[in-house]
């Protein structure tokens, strides 16, 4: 198996569709999924059945039981933080191969911890965000949808042409 494109990682995502969808996301564009424990739903095989998950087999999804268990199994050398909470757009990254994107919960983000690991283990510029009008009624967008939009991005950036490599 190749190594992963990017890593996509989840904290303690909520919404079982749209955790769906960023499994989705990850198996069409070569990417490794990383969910981070507790969920807000059950993953287990028949639950994924029940929801209609049937392409689930083909993602490349790792299950942590905490942040500290991510870090431990996964060590990040490269981290961007997903976050409503920075002035910094992604567009202004340079996405390496193998980069991990970071996404915090639909309803809170990441907690200011993290924010904090972020910024002393990998720099302020490595929190980022994916830019919106200045109205409080739009306060984020949709989890899937950033997912997403910062996948292809990155891929944008390292793939020549856009042409993705034979699997």
């Amino acid at each position: 198996m190749k190594p992963p494109l990017f890593h996509i990682v989840l904290f303690k995502p909520q919404i079982p569709n749209n955790t769906g969808n960023i499994g989705r996301t990850a198996a069409a564009t070569g990417c490794r999924l990383h969910v981070i424990h507790p969920l807000g739903f059950d993953m287990s095989e028949k639950a994924r059945r029940r929801a209609g998950l049937d392409y689930w087999h083909l993602v490349d999804c790792r299950e942590h039981d905490s942040w500290e268990d991510f870090l431990r199994r996964e060590d990040p050398k490269r981290l961007w933080l997903y976050t409503t909470r920075s002035e910094r757009p992604h567009w202004e990254v340079e996405f390496q191969p193998g980069d991990y994107l970071l996404f915090g919960q639909e309803t809170a983000g990441v907690p200011q911890e993290l924010h904090d690991y972020v910024t002393q283990r990998y720099g302020e510029d490595h929190r980022i965000t994916l830019p919106m009008v200045d109205d409080p009624r739009a306060r984020s967008l949709n989890l899937a949808t950033a997912v997403c939009t910062a996948v292809y991005e990155g891929l944008r950036q390292i793939l020549p042409s856009g042409q993705f490599p034979s699997q």
